[in-house]
Formats: structure tokens, C-alpha cells, sequence
């Protein structure tokens, strides 16, 4: 176990398939983290980026469904990078995936990529948000702004890369205008609390150097009112079990 200055609890992900060590309190990875590791659409020998990888949540579930890529996880605060890397070696994919110290506000990430993956922080703006625990500061609000994490994103990327993120539904408009800067054929696939709510959620990949016209992709619905916790659809991704396809 790893000693950290906060207690820690062990939780599983991917049906029990995957051991998660993250902290009691503050920031801990759930839903938008495993949907953002179901659309990861990594082919065997790509090489995988996340930007902001917390205790490795994501590029764990994508390297356990993607088994022929690899990942590198990029992590600025310390606590959860120590956390990420013995969560990488907890799930024997020490051969695969890999957590260093970084920072989406600093230097690019030194080589070109097949793919990238992030959940940038929520809000651009501290006034924006009433007193965060202190734990998550850093996860809900990001000091460089979104336009910062997007041109990571994107000079972390090869020409025909790809960039997946999931984020607020109402921040849809800025995602596209920052992508579609030096990316194109842009998907997006809302997600739904409820088939009768507006999306939450929304699910953005673009293509660095594509040339597709945007296309509105089919809405995930997360619950049924009434019914099991999830639906169907949202429990076999949960599971493992299904992907978030692109087109």
C-alpha cells in the first residue's frame, strides 16, 4: 500500500476485473471515468496519452480493454501519481502502462501519439464553484483554462490522431471551437441521466488533420426511471462487457 497523507480505500472496476486504490475523500474516479475508457478505440501497437490521469482510472480500464496498447499516464499532483503507479503495478500492467509527472500548463508531451484521452477539470473559473473540498481543486477546476488542455491534447497527437474527452454538456460549444482548430471530423455523443432529461455528459473525438463533416452520434442513457440502477446499455459498458463505439 502506498502511504499517503489521506486514508485510501481499494475499489473495483470492470466488473471486478480491475483493483483501484484512490482516496476516501475528495476526487474519486466513477462514471465519467469508466464511459471515457469505454470510448477509447485504440488498435493493437497504438499509443495511448492521457492528460490528467488522477490515480489511473481511465488509461487502466482502456488498457484492460485495449490489450494490444499501450499508455502514459500525465498526472501533476503527487498523491495521485503515487497512487496511479501502484495501481498499475496492482493490475500487472506495469509492460503497458506507465504514470509520470506532468502538467497540461507546462511543456508538451515530447513525442507524437496515436491517441489521447483526458476529463479536464469542470470550470475554468474558482468563482464558479462553492468551496471544493480541497482534494478536489484540482480535478473540478482548471487554472490553465480549457483551451489549455485542448492545445495539449492536441500537439500531443500525430496527423490522423485522435482526441476523446468527456466533459459538461453545456461546455459542447467550446470543445468544437478549440478542436476543430487543428482538428476536424468530429464526433459527439451526448449521455443521459434519463431518456427524458437534457445530456449531462457529452462525449467529444475529433481527428487531428480530419476532414469529416460533424456527425451527432446516437445518446447513451445512463437510468431508467423506476428500473435497475442502470440500463442495459450503460451496465454492460460499466461491466466491461460493451464499448462506446465511434463511426
Amino acid at each position: 500500500m502506498v502511504e499517503t497523507a489521506a486514508p485510501v480505500t481499494e475499489d473495483r472496476m470492470l466488473g471486478g476485473r480491475l483493483i483501484l486504490r484512490q482516496p476516501a475523500k475528495g476526487y474519486r474516479a466513477g462514471l465519467d471515468a469508466a464511459l471515457l475508457a469505454a470510448a477509447c478505440d485504440a488498435k493493437p501497437g497504438d499509443q495511448v496519452i492521457e492528460a490528467g490521469c488522477g490515480v489511473g482510472a481511465v488509461m487502466l480500464a482502456a488498457a484492460a480493454r485495449r490489450p494490444g496498447a499501450s499508455f502514459l499516464g500525465i498526472e501533476r499532483d503527487p498523491a495521485a501519481l503515487a497512487l496511479a503507479k501502484a495501481n498499475v503495478i496492482a493490475n500487472g500492467l506495469g509492460e503497458r502502462v506507465e504514470a509520470v509527472e506532468g502538467d497540461v500548463g507546462g511543456s508538451g508531451a515530447g513525442r507524437r501519439f496515436d491517441a489521447a484521452l483526458s476529463n479536464p477539470p469542470f470550470f475554468d473559473d474558482r468563482a464558479a464553484m462553492r468551496g471544493p473540498h480541497p482534494a478536489k481543486a484540482g480535478a473540478f477546476i482548471a487554472d490553465d483554462g480549457l483551451a489549455a488542455w485542448t492545445g495539449y491534447l492536441l500537439g500531443a497527437v500525430r496527423d490522423g490522431g485522435t482526441i476523446t474527452v468527456i466533459h459538461r454538456a453545456d461546455r459542447l460549444a467550446d470543445l468544437l471551437t478549440l478542436l476543430s482548430q487543428r482538428a476536424g471530423s468530429l464526433q459527439v455523443r451526448p449521455v443521459l441521466p434519463y431518456a427524458d432529461d437534457p445530456a449531462g455528459r457529452v462525449l467529444v473525438r475529433a481527428v487531428r488533420g480530419g476532414r469529416a463533416p460533424l456527425r451527432l452520434l446516437p445518446a447513451l442513457v445512463l437510468h431508467e426511471r423506476g428500473g435497475a440502477k442502470h440500463t442495459a446499455e450503460a451496465e454492460a459498458i460499466l461491466r466491461g462487457a460493451a464499448d462506446l463505439p465511434w463511426l
